[in-house]
């Protein structure tokens, strides 16, 4: 299965061979992987292997963005010190050094402390962000592009949002709502230096082959109320979508959570598809709230609660669910998990979705 044009079919509106199933798997492989937990069918393969094995998609964006290299100018340098249980990395700037500490945890990565601690670290997280520049490695593309082959289409993706960067890399939550409160002016003039300092990495991004991008922002109605969200994200992702149009990417932002306030949005924002959407009993939104409020030829992408893969759902409601999702939404689908394989997921539950995908009779876009 040709699973790479089937997904460029999907988003230019024409009938793909099959509805694309595009689960993420890496973070279950990894973390059981790791804890020699793998089904005995699948050790001894890589990531990949996998994936052919379950006759499904790959979302790429572990392999591509990596092609996009960083460095630093203008007297601004990064340290990273190993820790006991994570590491410690310092941007130095001539404005002041920025620190963030970082604990590996059983099965991820916590930030335990945030680099910006007040508007007072503002200046040097712009003097930082002005001396960051980027440019596309077209060499180790041609050579993670041969290894995905036809699993999928290459994809990349990046967090925009400033809002949504303050919250999860600069400052936490918390700091940054009462910064916004007693500080906003300031705070919006770093948002400013955020989309203006990130032109460059969409300047890359139109330049190379890559065709689908995706805005990794991790929208909720929790952080991001609808205010919040008309103020700093409805005109910023409008302009990030005409961009990416007028260079012929499809983009697709990656929302999860709490939606319900949110999605009378998701038609006014210009995206070719929404990511992640998670409906009921995991999310707050049914999945016919979702139909009704995307646009006619918007492509969710995902769609399966992580939580139908656990013990607790049956094959047969998995089952069910699967092909309630196809007809509300096909052909404007890409079948993924919400957002990913949970390491304690049962795998086969991933077979049997590729099972009813291959003799799911696509209707015409």
């Amino acid at each position: 299965m040709n699973w790479r044009q089937a997904t460029y079919d999907t988003f230019e509106h024409r009938r793909p061979e099959r509805i694309v199933w595009q689960p993420r798997l890496e973070h279950w492989y990894n973390i059981n992987k790791q804890s020699g937990t793998l089904p005995r069918r699948y050790r001894g393969m890589t990531l990949l292997d996998l994936y052919r094995d379950l006759n499904c998609s790959k979302r790429s964006y572990d392999l591509f963005n990596d092609c996009f290299k960083w460095s630093l100018v203008d007297d601004v340098r990064e340290t990273i010190e190993p820790l006991v249980d994570g590491w410690r990395r310092i941007w130095h700037t001539p404005k002041g050094n920025l620190t963030a500490i970082f604990k590996w945890t059983e099965e991820s990565v916590l930030c335990k402390e945030f680099p910006v601690k007040s508007v007072a670290d503002l200046p040097a997280l712009e003097c930082y962000l002005r001396a960051r520049r980027v440019r596309f490695d077209h060499r180790l593309f041609d050579e993670r592009d041969k290894l995905l082959g036809d699993l999928g289409a290459p994809t990349t993706w990046r967090r925009a949002l400033p809002t949504q960067l303050f919250f999860i890399e600069y400052m936490g939550f918390e700091s940054t709502i009462f910064a916004l409160h007693e500080h906003r002016a300031t705070m919006e003039h770093a948002f400013a230096v955020i989309r203006e300092t990130g032109e460059q990495h969409f300047d890359a991004i139109d330049q190379s082959p890559i065709r689908v991008v995706n805005l990794g922002d991790n929208v909720d109605a929790f952080m991001l109320s609808p205010p919040h969200f008309e103020k700093y994200a409805l005109s910023y992702y409008r302009h990030l979508s005409c961009r990416c149009h007028r260079a012929g990417k499809f983009l697709h932002a990656h929302w999860d959570g709490a939606l319900r306030t949110l999605l009378p949005y998701a038609g006014r924002c210009g995206f070719d598809g929404l990511e992640a959407l998670t409906p009921l009993p995991q999310g707050d939104v049914s999945l016919e709230e979702i139909r009704e409020a995307l646009p006619e030829r918007m492509i969710l992408i995902d769609g399966i609660p992580a939580t139908h893969f656990l013990p607790q759902t049956s094959y047969k409601e998995l089952e069910s669910f699967t092909l309630k999702i196809l007809d509300l939404f096909a052909p404007n689908l890409i079948l993924g998990i919400s957002d990913e394989l949970p390491p304690p997921g049962d795998i086969e539950k991933v077979r049997l979705v590729s099972e009813i995908v291959a003799t799911y009779p696509v209707p015409a876009p």
